[in-house]
């Protein structure tokens, strides 16, 4: 039986790792926003990316159903930072006779600071083609964030 899986957590958290381990234990197609965003905007997005992330969740969505239905597992690596994002994803799939999966990837503020920072260090060394994180970005990622609660997800990896 196919999975539909969404991971949920803060940015830098570790969810992009964690989405590529599982989808390869599973296995499963990893289904990745930021791949596709940094193919098309490059690290320096601003304001575009919210726009585009805003377009490209539905398209992945329907992408994890299309696979589902063909009896093919998906790991979305996606953030759902907030409540509403997540029950909207639900909601979604819900809709559409599918179940979801929600993984919270949990880091303490402590670690998610330090991978940021080495994140940005690896960005200006040219060791990594991520997003580069601001201190504007950080402080409107935690403006935001909604940690979820524990009826919220199915799974918190910590």
């Amino acid at each position: 039986m196919s999975r539909i899986i969404i991971t949920c957590g803060r940015l830098c958290s570790g969810k992009t790792t964690y989405a590529k381990s599982l989808a390869d234990r599973l296995p499963a197609v990893h289904l990745s926003i930021d791949e596709l965003t940094m193919l098309l905007l490059g690290p320096y997005a601003g304001d575009l990316l919210d726009e585009y992330f805003g377009k490209l969740e539905p398209f992945f969505f329907e992408k994890a159903i299309e696979l589902s239905r063909r009896g093919i597992s998906s790991v979305i690596d996606l953030g759902l930072w907030t409540r509403e994002e997540r029950e909207s994803a639900r909601r979604f799939f819900r809709e559409r006779g599918a179940d979801c999966e929600i993984h919270y990837i949990k880091v303490p503020d402590s670690v998610w600071k330090e991978r940021i920072a080495k994140r940005n260090r690896d960005i200006e060394a040219g060791l990594s083609k991520d997003y580069y994180v601001d201190e504007n970005l950080m402080k409107k990622f935690e403006s935001f964030f909604e940690e979820p609660s524990p009826g919220e997800v199915d799974l918190v990896v910590e």
